[in-house]
């Protein structure tokens, strides 16, 4: 019991330092437990010392070895990076019952898209349409109907039909354009800004039957006009205006409705030729021939079913009938021409490009003239 010696005298600290330094109190066979030591092993727990901001020997700890603590008693005191951004817990309007938003949409709110961008304006053949050729809009539409500009289609919205709107199409139906109604998102894909109604111009000014019969006698000529029957490709009509021109023949005639006419890539097909070849359009493409026929003017529909083109009397005045690829000529046109005549055939296909077999036949009427 020599420990105990003098062991009142000692401070409390003391005490403590020389039980400490004599690992407890169990050699004494006291069986005295601290209530500072945890797990009966007169150990002090770890996590205590650093709480209480001292080293296992009651000394304040330096701040040079605050680095020096273990990695559980790092983490208590560090803090964590978070892997996950915070996200609020998802609540509900009051008034709609939607998801209200949470901090993350009201602090990281998305950038909005960039507008969409129109590209080039084009026709429904998916020809580029120049700018001056395109009307966009009731007022101009109005004006251009006014002064008698040559529209080849009217696009019309669907549900538009009530005010102003009704009067121009109301107008457009006098002047016999072609009326179309679509769907506001067509009307959208090719113009942002078109008050539910677009018109797509003529690229040249027509011209009439009457002025290509008075071209073909102020020339001195019998008439050679050509007629087109269904034919809808721009291309097509641009190549036969191209070769009408350079055979010799005073004028083409189109159809109003279900046909194509002098679109800007007919124009540009053309390679200039309708400025110096009429160009004319018509309601109903029978009555012209039968117009055409009371002036002394053979009308020649080109079918599989005719006779040899090359047996063929083109002399006098001409009317050269030339139908769409795969329809051909109409059958009302049919019955109203003079004679049918073919193209033979002697390779595995059985029928020609519009535009070239016209290009045949016109050059047929051209070395008999």
């Amino acid at each position: 019991m020599a420990f105990y010696k003098d062991f009142e005298k000692k401070t409390r600290q003391q005490k403590r330092d020389a039980a400490f330094a004599r690992g407890g109190f169990e050699d004494e066979g006291s069986g005295y437990r601290s209530a500072r030591r945890e797990g009966g092993r007169g150990e002090e727990n770890p996590k205590k010392r650093y709480l209480n901001g001292k080293n296992g020997y009651g000394e304040h700890m330096p701040r040079n070895q605050k680095a020096d603590r273990p990695a559980y008693e790092k983490s208590r005191y560090e803090k964590k990076p978070q892997d996950k951004p915070f996200r609020s817990a998802p609540r509900r309007d009051e008034n709609s019952g939607r998801p209200a938003p949470g901090r993350d949409e009201i602090y990281a709110r998305p950038v909005a898209p960039a507008p969409a961008q129109y590209g080039p304006l084009t026709d429904d053949d998916g020809d580029v349409v120049p700018n001056e050729n395109l009307l966009s809009g009731r007022n101009p539409i109005r004006e251009a109907l006014k002064s008698g500009r040559d529209i080849e289609k009217l696009l019309v919205a669907r549900g538009e039909l009530s005010g102003s709107a009704r009067e121009i199409v109301q107008m457009a139906r006098e002047k016999r354009v072609p009326v179309q109604e679509v769907d506001r998102a067509r009307l959208d894909a090719i113009t942002p800004h078109h008050q539910g109604m677009l018109a797509f111009a003529s690229a040249y000014q027509y011209s009439t039957v009457e002025a290509m019969l008075q071209l073909a006698q102020e020339r001195g000529e019998a008439p050679f006009l050509v007629l087109l029957d269904g034919l809808t490709d721009p291309h097509n009509l641009g190549a036969i205006i191209r070769t009408a021109e350079c055979a010799g023949a005073h004028g083409v005639i189109v159809q109003e409705r279900r046909a194509v006419g002098l679109t800007p890539a007919a124009v540009k097909a053309s390679a200039g030729a309708v400025e110096y070849l009429p160009v004319a359009r018509v309601t109903n493409l029978a009555n012209t021939i039968e117009v055409l026929k009371a002036q002394n003017i053979w009308a020649y529909a080109a079918d599989m079913s005719g006779e040899d083109y090359t047996r063929t009397d083109f002399s006098g005045g001409v009317a050269l009938v030339i139908g769409a690829e795969g329809e051909g000529v109409g059958r009302r046109v049919l019955e109203v021409c003079d004679k049918t005549v073919s193209l033979p055939i002697r390779g595995k296909l059985d029928s020609l490009n519009a535009s070239v077999a016209a290009g045949i036949l016109m050059y047929a009427v051209m070395r008999q003239r």
